[in-house]
């Protein structure tokens, strides 16, 4: 009896719930590398004046070179971006697309509930579906700032183009909203989700797919009750 408790014992230790599936995972590595790419090649061309950007863009040939590092970056981003977007388009029209990272009325409360919680007004923290208010700001904050970025990395990409059909105070209005976009996100993304995702704890769900039941309970309480209410069980089960 006491063989078998532990043996019951350990499999529920290991047990798992899956939280992104492969498509996802590959989507954030290919958001992380090209963001990270377009960072690095992108800052060197705005703080020219900086002795360390002098010595990168110090001939036309390492000028070319990064420029051309970081259109290929962006093409990677945008495709990235149309494919997420496009995904959830056509989710939506089939009636499939989930809403859990919708921001909801709900999330404000939750929002407080933190905030109360961490005065020590109340002694609980609050209940979390799949994504808490902090993921959904995250998703939304990130998502909508990549988007006006790549809209003005175009601009001032193909500057002639959109002059056309746009004023030509367009372009150096979109050279300014692009690299202070960029580098809002880049703090944004380096203070608020480095620390709610790997100091406030290590969640490494997004490269391993999964959360463990521990993980589940304690962070995504309402999801985990969900889950475990619609598991029936199997007929002529006792």
């Amino acid at each position: 009896m006491t063989i078998d408790n532990n043996v019951s014992d350990i499999i529920e230790s290991q047990k798992t719930y899956k939280r992104f599936g492969i498509g996802q995972r590959l989507e954030h590595y290919i958001l992380m590398l090209s963001s990270t790419v377009l960072l690095l090649t992108g800052l060197p061309q705005k703080y020219r004046d900086f002795s360390w950007s002098q010595i990168l863009l110090s001939t036309p040939e390492r000028l070319e070179f990064i420029r051309l590092i970081h259109h290929i970056s962006a093409i990677a981003l945008t495709l990235l971006a149309v494919y997420h977007f496009g995904k959830a388009i056509i989710k939506l029209f089939q009636k499939k697309l989930s809403g859990d990272m919708l921001i909801t009325w709900q999330d404000v409360l939750d929002a407080f509930g933190m905030m109360k919680f961490l005065l020590f007004i109340k002694k609980e923290k609050p209940k979390f579906g799949k994504f808490n208010f902090e993921q959904k700001v995250t998703y939304w904050v990130v998502a909508i700032g990549f988007v006006l970025m790549i809209l003005s990395g175009f601009i001032i990409w193909f500057p002639v183009g959109f002059t056309q059909w746009f004023p030509g105070g367009a372009v150096p209005a979109a050279k300014l909203m692009h690299s202070s976009e960029a580098i809002a996100a880049a703090f944004f993304i380096l203070i608020w989700h480095i620390y709610h995702v790997h100091i406030e704890r290590l969640n490494l769900s997004i490269f391993t797919g999964k959360l463990t039941e521990k993980e589940m309970k304690e962070y995504h309480k309402k999801e985990y009750d969900r889950v475990e209410h619609s598991v029936k069980p199997k007929s002529g089960a006792k």
